[in-house]
Order: C-alpha cells, then sequence, then structure tokens
C-alpha cells in the first residue's frame, strides 16, 4: 500500500536560512504521525510546502498520491487543515464562517454538520458572534471544525491544542484518537512532547530544519525510553 504522504530529499531555502534541510519521511494510511521539533525547526514550513502553500527549493512531495507543487489546490480540497496561528475572516460569524467553508467544498448538509461541532466543542453560544471578537481558544475551536467538518481521510494539523483548556484538550485527544481508529489519517506538528507521546503511533524529530529520526513510538516503549528524554538527547546532540 502506498503511503498517503511521501516526502524524499525536500528542501526549503530562504535566503541564508534554509528551513528544511534535504527531509525524506513518509506516513502510513491510519497512522497519528507527530513532527516534532524546537520552535523554529521547521515544522510549519513542512506543513506549508506538504499543502502546496508554498514551493519548495528542492526534493518532491506527494500527499494522498498528489504532487504538491503541481497540484497544490487538489491536495487542500482533499485534505483538513490546522494552521499554526488560527484566522477565520474577522468580518463572518462562526457560523457564517463554517457556511462559507461548506460552499467552497461543497458540502450539502452544512447546518446540520457545523451544529454538530458547535456541540462537540462547545462553543454553539458563539456561533452568530464574528471571528474577530472571539476569544483565541474558540477562534482554535473555530479552526478545528473547519478542518473536520468535511472529513477528509487526511488532516494536517499544527499545534492544535495550544490554546486548549485542560478539559477541551480531552475533548480534542479523544476525537483524533477515534479518528485515526476509523481508518484515516493525521499528521500533526508540535512541540509538546507529552501531547506525541499519548497520542501518537509514529513520530519525526526535526532540529534546525534537519530529520533527527524517525520511527514508531512503540520503539521507544521497548528500549525503555519515553519519548521526551529520547528528544531531548537527540536535539542536544544535533
Amino acid at each position: 500500500m502506498a503511503p498517503v504522504l511521501e516526502v524524499t530529499d525536500l528542501s526549503k531555502v530562504y535566503g541564508d536560512v534554509t528551513a528544511v534541510d534535504h527531509v525524506s519521511l513518509s506516513v502510513e494510511e491510519g497512522a497519528l504521525f507527530g513532527l516534532l521539533g524546537p520552535n523554529g525547526s521547521g515544522k510549519t514550513t513542512m506543513i506549508k510546502i506538504l499543502t502546496g502553500q508554498i514551493r519548495p527549493t528542492g526534493g518532491s512531495a506527494t500527499v494522498l498520491g498528489l504532487n504538491v507543487e503541481r497540484e497544490g489546490l487538489r491536495v487542500r480540497e482533499r485534505v483538513g487543515i490546522i494552521p499554526e496561528q488560527e484566522s477565520p475572516p474577522s468580518f463572518l460569524s462562526a457560523m457564517e464562517y463554517l457556511e462559507f467553508v461548506g460552499a467552497v467544498r461543497k458540502i450539502p448538509d452544512i447546518p446540520e454538520r457545523a451544529e454538530r461541532w458547535f456541540d462537540l466543542l462547545e462553543f454553539g453560544d458563539k456561533k452568530h458572534v464574528l471571528c474577530k471578537d472571539l476569544s483565541r481558544g474558540t477562534r482554535q475551536k473555530l479552526m478545528f471544525a473547519q478542518a473536520f467538518i468535511h472529513e477528509p481521510v487526511l488532516a494536517l494539523i499544527d499545534e492544535p491544542l495550544i490554546n486548549f483548556d485542560p478539559i477541551m484538550q480531552d475533548v480534542v485527544k479523544d476525537y483524533l484518537a477515534d479518528y485515526v481508529r476509523s481508518g484515516r489519517t493525521i499528521f500533526l506538528s508540535t512541540h509538546i512532547l507529552e501531547v506525541a507521546e499519548e497520542l501518537c503511533s509514529s513520530f519525526a524529530i526535526l532540529h534546525r530544519g534537519r530529520l533527527l529520526h524517525s520511527g514508531p513510538i512503540a520503539d521507544l516503549a521497548e528500549k525503555g525510553l519515553h519519548l521526551p528524554e529520547f528528544f531531548l538527547s537527540l536535539v542536544r546532540k544535533g
């Protein structure tokens, strides 16, 4: 079975800065894959490349069999995306934004789907509030809903829990676990190692744009290691 996401010798250079440095990795269907690294390690750049938002300097990447450079629009049509910074349009209400997403994605039953998300993430009282007036946590809920409302086979999500309180983090973690159990796939970028160790089936570590490690979480348990200590030992050497 072909990977749902595959990166080969991928690089991205901005002037004198190499944000992604000849990275190769693959993600299998049904995985909850964690891309881990300190701030500035290249994680967000990777997600932007994989969703066709920016072009790589070298190498190649495919998502759901689509070349991200040539077919970036088709990639974005098929996947769910949560960007690093929550940014719903300020002039729309929460409900209007989900209706807009539904229109763009041609989702026929968007009101019913939207209501399910308002219930799950407990922000139905904010559905008619303009996005500019929502708290950061509520904007994060809205961005989470828009990424999954069309039930994509693959979601690429950047720091999805960063603005959630502990109760909402628990709700979202349960949803993500159920999502991959249904056979779908998540590519999750984070620097919160405890979350990655709890949720992810496999992971990769980026540092200064370079890939330091890639493999199953279970391999660490077999060696009696926890992800935070393994991560720190590699990053400090790198």
